[in-house]
């Protein structure tokens, strides 16, 4: 048997997190001497600990790797493993993302010399829209569930036999945003004889964003500083177009998405 102090050496790992481990049963020593207290573990326990270390590497929180280590049924560890892959790869590509946006950041601070100079790349434009006919979806949802909601409307579409024309929006009805729950509207652009919800046509206010979807904001700040100018203010709930997307097979840097604020005059 191996002290705690030999078996924390090998697995390399603190005797601290040994003893945490112990108290919240995911790896009790195999002995506790009852005079001493000294605690004493078999080798056959570096595998079990072995196997602690590279699933917290994963991303699994001590909690999830209790249940992994209980489970005996191979096709559901094997389904566990996956989703916490893919979970990795969103990641990774959520990281990529996100350098990509710090990169051009900082090209743009170093041509300008202004930390907030990349904010100036909107131009706006006020326009008069052309309705747009659609089947839509309207509930209160998270911004994560769009892909969800899409995936219905467009399952309608099939079952249905109508055809889309291209066009996917959504009009965000809340006057406040919450991205984990707010009153959103997700659409697809039809024919005119197929469509349940008609976008009418009005006076907008309208910039493109280029990029990812987590930088929408820029955009919507541009048009707002816009508007505090102006002799116009919003009308009515703001919308998105999304020109090109994942569905492109394009990367987010190369995403479009048009943004309209219906306008009246003050």
């Amino acid at each position: 048997m191996l002290g705690i102090g030999a078996f924390s050496k090998i697995c390399m790992v603190s005797v601290k997190t040994l003893r945490h481990y112990s108290q919240i049963g995911l790896l009790p020593p195999a002995y506790i001497d009852p005079d001493t207290g000294y605690r004493y573990y078999e080798s056959g326990q570096l595998s079990r600990m072995l196997l602690i270390q590279r699933l917290k590497r994963y991303g699994f929180s001590l909690d999830e790797i209790k249940s992994i280590l209980a489970c005996q049924e191979p096709d559901l560890l094997s389904h566990t493993l996956s989703e916490q892959l893919e979970k990795l790869r969103r990641q990774l590509a959520d990281t990529q993302t996100v350098i990509s946006e710090l990169e051009r950041h900082l090209l743009s601070l170093e041509r300008t010399g202004d930390m907030m100079s990349y904010q100036n790349q909107y131009e706006i434009h006020l326009v008069e829209t052309e309705p747009v006919c659609t089947v839509s979806s309207r509930q209160r949802m998270g911004v994560a569930e769009f892909g969800a909601y899409y995936g219905k409307l467009f399952e309608k579409i099939a079952r249905e036999h109508l055809h889309p024309t291209g066009q996917t929006l959504a009009i965000y009805h809340d006057r406040e945003f919450d991205p984990a729950d707010s009153d959103i509207e997700v659409a697809v652009a039809v024919e005119r004889s197929e469509a349940s919800m008609i976008l009418p046509g009005r006076l907008c206010v309208s910039t493109t964003h280029r990029g990812p979807y987590s930088s929408l904001s820029d955009a919507y700040g541009a048009i707002t500083k816009w508007l505090e100018t102006s002799e116009y203010q919003i009308a009515d709930a703001p919308y998105e177009i999304y020109r090109k997307n994942q569905f492109d097979h394009l990367p987010p840097e190369q995403w479009e998405t048009d943004i309209f604020f219906p306008v009246k005059k003050q």
